[in-house]
């Protein structure tokens, strides 16, 4: 095709426009914003966990990370129902948040599930048995973590209720099936029953309504005292159970401080505001360059006693003087 020398010009300068003009950019979801994004995928509630949110930007600023400021933090929750976590994960990772914490053994495991790239920082019992990471020394892949070891410590719960009740003999695990130590707790909990000398029953509750249907069985077999084992749906109940426990004038003992504090009779366990606030730590590492194998997964050094005076005088016990001298925090 020939053009004469006018329309050549014409057509230079039309080619020129088109080149020149700028492309708009697709926006996706997979850019990273400017400032850094953790994400976190908790099983309970805002409400109930307003304490643990809070612990992990305390962990975060610790790491020089403050929220609205260079790092954004979003969280996502399930409000105890655990068929909603994978869905939630799967937000979180659309999102491409940069570190995803996960505050329960169900969430780590929603988290593992949805993602094989985005670092993960969790919170869970015997992680290694979970398939979490290869080992507590050397996690590998993109999860590492917290463990609280609070499922080890049932032998020693048992020890603390016979000093505080030694009469007692017969007692009820309440246990949720769906945990995914379930099956170890148990097992764990009735080899040290049966060494203690105590006799044990257990009671399964997955829901709210389970609860309340749980405490009345137990109250119908008339047993001596109550062993909540650590569950992070519990926890998120813990108003609940603590109420219960009360109105059915039952001792309880409980894994973490927050049941003392809620109002229960006695806990002893690793704090678990403290190991969120860890799981805040390791996220400011990560966000600082870290890789999650290279992070060592953490087990707690320290224990807590928690004994609730109140509750003890409500329920008619006397607390012995060489436990009271052993608690790290007495509630009066």
């Amino acid at each position: 095709m020939k053009f004469d020398q006018p329309r050549r010009r014409d057509f230079i300068a039309l080619v020129g426009s088109i080149v020149v003009a700028p492309w708009p950019m697709p926006v996706t979801a997979q850019q990273r914003p400017a400032t850094p994004v953790v994400g976190l995928l908790s099983f309970g509630s805002p409400e109930a966990g307003a304490p643990f949110f809070a612990a992990l930007l305390d962990g975060l600023k610790e790491g020089g990370f403050v929220d609205g400021r260079n790092v954004s933090v979003t969280s996502r929750w399930a409000q105890g129902r655990r068929e909603r976590l994978s869905a939630l994960a799967s937000e979180l990772v659309a999102l491409n948040v940069d570190v995803l914490v996960a505050s329960s053994p169900y969430a780590a495991v929603a988290a593992r599930d949805a993602t094989r790239t985005i670092p993960i920082v969790f919170m869970a019992t015997d992680p290694v048995a979970l398939g979490l990471v290869a080992s507590y020394n050397r996690p590998g892949g993109n999860l590492t973590g917290i463990t609280g070891l609070n499922d080890t410590l049932i032998p020693k719960r048992l020890e603390l209720l016979r000093e505080l009740m030694p009469k007692a003999t017969s007692l009820v695990l309440l246990i949720n099936p769906e945990n995914p130590n379930a099956v170890s707790q148990l097992s764990d909990a009735l080899a040290a029953a049966r060494s203690s000398g105590h006799t044990v029953q257990a009671l399964e509750a997955r829901t709210e309504s389970e609860i309340g249907s749980a405490f009345a069985r137990l109250v119908e077999r008339r047993v001596d005292a109550l062993v909540v084992v650590g569950d992070a749906f519990f926890v998120s109940q813990r108003d609940q159970i603590v109420a219960l426990a009360a109105r059915n004038a039952l001792p309880a003992i409980y894994d973490t401080p927050d049941f003392a504090a809620a109002g229960g009779l006695i806990s002893y366990g690793s704090n678990l505001r403290d190991s969120i606030r860890l799981t805040g730590v390791y996220a400011s590492k990560i966000l600082a360059g870290a890789r999650p194998a290279d992070l060592p997964v953490q087990q707690p050094t320290r224990f807590e006693l928690v004994i609730n005076l109140k509750t003890a005088k409500a329920l008619g016990i006397e607390i012995p003087p060489t436990l009271l001298a052993r608690a790290d925090r007495v509630i009066e």
